[in-house]
């Protein structure tokens, strides 16, 4: 029994379960690689890029250095953001401190937007995908018994069919969850140390700008 003949011997239930976990299973692969690659990058770019700033002359050349390093565009938001000038708003209104913690806050938190991206599939997919193989589990038990009951005695070529059905149903949710719920919760602690990385950041820049103004500088 092949995977090719067990669903075209399918019905439309088992195809359907079939189909539903192969296009999570890429779904969720095509995420794990890609969150896989830009938190590698996004590890090192965030160290050196903050590295970079706290070694510069001023804000300009700080900002030239840090775009150098930051491929991924985390920490350049949060230094353009303090930069920008809105005359005759509200917004301008505030002291330079509340306008520094409202533009760093709305910054940081589309920075990790782009951070957690995906996160919410591979959450899904780990959790969903073995009850839906375990739909299909559950259906290849039911044929078995219906060929049992047609045939009115057990049968191997009754019930080998849907047997091997069920359990390569469950075998195939399991697959496709197991992975997503180890990239989910690796990528999170990477990601949860990227985070504090730049709301740390993003503090000390607010307090070093709020002073150089508090000095007139």
């Amino acid at each position: 029994m092949t995977l090719a003949s067990l669903f075209q011997q399918g019905d439309a239930v088992t195809q359907i379960v079939a189909l539903l976990l192969l296009a999570m299973s890429v779904a969720s692969w095509v995420v794990l690689l890609w969150k896989g690659w830009l938190l590698k990058r996004a590890s090192g770019d965030v160290a050196r890029s903050t590295a970079a700033f706290w070694q510069s002359a001023d804000l300009a050349d700080a900002q030239q250095k840090v775009g150098a390093f930051d491929r991924e565009k985390l920490v350049l938001p949060l230094i353009e953001a303090t930069q920008q000038q809105m005359p005759g708003s509200l917004a301008a209104a505030a002291d330079k401190s509340q306008q520094l913690t409202r533009v760093l806050r709305d910054a940081l938190h589309k920075v990790l937007d782009k951070l957690q991206f995906g996160q919410v599939l591979l959450a899904t997919v780990g959790s969903t995908a073995p009850f839906v193989g375990l739909l299909g589990t559950v259906w290849g038990i039911y044929h078995a018994l219906t060929g049992i009951a047609s045939a009115g005695q057990i049968s191997i070529d009754k019930v080998s069919g849907p047997v091997g059905e069920a359990l390569i149903m469950t075998a195939a949710g399991l697959a496709v969850a197991i992975p997503a719920v180890l990239g989910y919760n690796i990528y999170g602690r990477v990601i949860g140390r990227i985070e504090a990385d730049l709301e740390g950041f993003a503090r000390d820049l607010r307090e070093l700008l709020t002073h150089s103004v508090g000095e007139g500088v």
